[in-house]
């Protein structure tokens, strides 16, 4: 594990940030991500299907030192933790979890090609028996955003997010959510395996100055 790239522990400004709210300017990463739309708690929904797919490449990709591919300038990582734009067709829709539309995504390193990614997808669809076909590549320059730890559960966020608008407001900044910019969120805790109470969620909103 010596020389096992953890992203968490080399980039804890973009993982591990304080809870008050904080200003950073995020750089450009990639990520194997998902589409899709409806109750991420449906056991039997997209959602749930979404992040077996993912973890799926992601281990094919991290795995690959053990078989025949060898991905140019590869090196063993710890798999970062899932992560998830959020945002609904209507506004008062947020309330409704049936109506959420979503990107689910998972950092990569940096020498995860087009080609890289093209054999993982197959390659895990082969030995995995899962369908690749909705993964796509992606590559995302967050920009300027005001984040903040969460502890707790999912359904108490309003609270954190309460702290990140008066932290706007307070330093004449405005919310930049769009098309291309959306509330983002980092799961760093298992609730299958951390209560509730203890659950840590990073919660990052774009910004831009007024």
């Amino acid at each position: 594990m010596a020389n096992t790239l953890d992203f968490k522990k080399e980039y804890k400004e973009l993982y591990l940030p304080k809870t008050e709210p904080t200003l950073i300017k995020i750089p450009e990463m990639i990520y194997v991500s998902i589409i899709g739309k409806g109750n991420p708690d449906d056991p039997n929904g997209e959602y749930k299907n979404a992040i077996e797919t993912l973890y799926g490449i992601q281990y094919t990709i991290k795995m690959s030192k053990k078989g025949t591919y060898a991905p140019d300038g590869y090196f063993d990582y710890v798999v970062p933790p899932l992560e998830g734009f959020w945002w609904s067709d209507i506004e008062t829709e947020m309330k409704n979890k049936s109506e959420y539309n979503w990107i689910s995504i998972i950092r990569l390193p940096e020498y995860v090609t087009k080609g890289v990614f093209k054999w993982a997808c197959e390659e895990a669809g082969k030995k995995k028996k899962i369908d690749t076909t909705k993964a796509k590549l992606l590559k995302i320059n967050e920009g300027l955003c005001v984040q903040c730890m969460h502890i707790g559960s999912f359904d108490e966020e309003s609270k954190t997010l309460k702290l990140i608008e008066k932290f706007i407001e307070d330093n004449n900044l405005i919310k930049d959510i769009n098309n291309k910019r959306r509330h983002h969120e980092i799961y760093l805790s298992d609730p299958r395996k951390v209560e509730e109470a203890k659950m840590k969620t990073v919660i990052r909103i774009p910004v831009k100055n007024k």
